[in-house]
């Protein structure tokens, strides 16, 4: 039987293989008895004893599948589901023992195994905690350091991909559009002229100044780029001057060094741990995305397993109508709130650059992507990235047989979403990426180790949602 088939078909086409030798059987005994009688006239008896025999057979197995699905298959399933999160996903709650009742001592022991490996992750997070407390020290130190030098200060890798901004280079990535860890520097800077550069520097191996455009041709900006020494890539110093920044400004730093590393160029190939998430919800005036509109939009972005804090849109929209009342109920913005908020057409190519060379992931994500895609040819946008759907990575991971709703897939894996912030844009996209951070180990623990193998893994649940990843033919 093949491997990538479920524990619940595999039983189902078991008992189908019960019912169909069931049948041959009880069909190859009557048909004995029939040659052996020699009376033609008793014919119509038994082909109606295996009339019967035949309905007998179905409806017993039917309903002997049915009971061993319910008691036995699906709380397999949800177990083994419980499992894996608290191994991977960092969940910390008590198994559902109660869904497993019919499963003798597996619940009880599974619930066991929790609870030691529970204790050996609490020792593991204290230590992880303690250095964690290190680091942070360090970090401090080094914003500290960063603070003195009034200059806007960017690393980039060996592939160009950003992996270290303080708050002054966001400031001036920001007057092209938000700075992003891993984005292409290309997408702010006009990339032949930083490719100019950069070879200049690599052929000299010492810093290199350059006057280079921003990629909107708005500004131009003098910069120089300093190698890392035996490290790969190198750093951007913006002037200060020119960038219009304030030597007083606060310095955070955003930054991941394992962005120093290649990748594979093709992010259908991308181990799910190297990709970029750009998670995002909307609230609209209605259900209907082809006649209602966006109100708000929030999302953000999920690098390497992680959200990264201060990489965020939370946007209200003008939507150029009227919202109704019992929308304003559900998420709280109402006509005063959108007056002289920027419409859908720049809220859209925003998001655009936002999910540059992102994979794009919502909760229910047709219904949301289909208010962008329905300006998409108005505003010359292409949405052609990866989309991820939680709700159909919860069905890989837990089942079609539980719901999946935000609230029960949150409640699931120990997400909790603050009551004002549910039916907020920005409040409902974290707890996605919540979730998401939480779905991804849980993912690779399964095998799926390429953003391919997972897409192609949510197909197989393509009766609850649209697909919205094109198929190669």
């Amino acid at each position: 039987m093949p491997k990538h088939l479920s524990l619940r078909l595999r039983i189902f086409l078991f008992f189908c293989l019960i019912a169909v030798a069931s049948i041959g059987i009880v069909g190859a005994a009557l048909w004995i008895g029939y040659a052996r009688s020699n009376d033609p006239t008793l014919l119509d008896g038994f082909v109606f004893a295996g009339t019967l025999s035949l309905f007998g057979i179905f409806g017993i197995t039917a309903g002997i599948w049915l009971l061993f699905d319910e008691n036995v298959a699906k709380p397999i399933e949800r177990l083994a589901a419980g499992l894996r999160a608290r191994a991977h996903g960092g969940v910390t709650s008590d198994l559902d023992q109660q869904a497993a009742r019919y499963l003798g001592d597996l619940a009880p022991a599974a619930s066991s195994l929790v609870g030691k490996l529970g204790e050996a992750n609490l020792s593991t997070a204290e230590a992880i905690a303690r250095e964690t407390a290190r680091l942070e020290a360090e970090k401090a130190r080094l914003t500290t350091l960063l603070s003195e030098v009034p200059v806007a200060t960017v690393m980039v890798g060996p592939d160009h991909r950003i992996v270290l901004y303080d708050a002054q280079a966001a400031a001036v990535l920001s007057q092209i559009a938000p700075a992003r860890l891993g984005a292409d520097l290309g997408d702010y800077l006009e990339a032949q002229a930083l490719g100019s550069a950069h070879g200049k520097m690599i052929r000299s191996g010492k810093e290199v100044s350059a006057r280079i455009a921003g990629s909107d041709g708005r500004q131009t900006y003098g910069l120089r780029l300093k190698p890392l020494g035996n490290a790969p890539g190198y750093v951007v110093i913006f002037d200060s001057a020119e960038a219009d920044i304030s030597p007083e400004a606060a310095r955070p730093l955003v930054y991941d060094f394992g962005l120093l590393n290649p990748v594979a160029r093709q992010i259908e190939d991308r181990c799910l741990s190297d990709l970029t998430f750009a998670v995002f919800d909307t609230e609209t005036t209605g259900l209907l995305p082809h006649k209602d509109h966006v109100v708000q939009l929030g999302a953000l972005r999920v690098l390497r397993g992680r959200i990264v804090e201060g990489e965020a849109l939370n946007v209200i929209v003008d939507p150029g109508v009227p919202i109704p009342a019992a929308s304003t109920k559900v998420h709280g913005i109402t006509d005063t709130m959108v007056q002289g908020a920027p419409d859908i057409a720049e809220v859209s190519r925003s998001f655009h650059h936002f999910c540059r060379d992102a994979v794009i992931v919502a909760h229910n994500a047709p219904f949301d992507m289909a208010f962008l895609r329905r300006e998409a040819k108005r505003l010359d946008l292409t949405w052609d990235h990866p989309v991820l759907d939680t709700v159909l990575l919860s069905a890989v991971l837990f089942g079609a047989s539980v719901p999946h709703t935000l609230d029960a897939l949150c409640e699931r894996l120990d997400v909790t979403i603050p009551t004002a912030l549910r039916h907020t844009a920005l409040g409902d996209a974290r707890a996605t990426a919540e979730v998401l951070c939480k779905m991804l180990p849980m993912l690779e623990a399964r095998g799926f180790k390429s953003l391919a193998e997972v897409i192609d893994q949510t197909r197989s649940h393509g009766r609850l949602l649209e697909d919205l990843n094109p198929v190669d033919k």
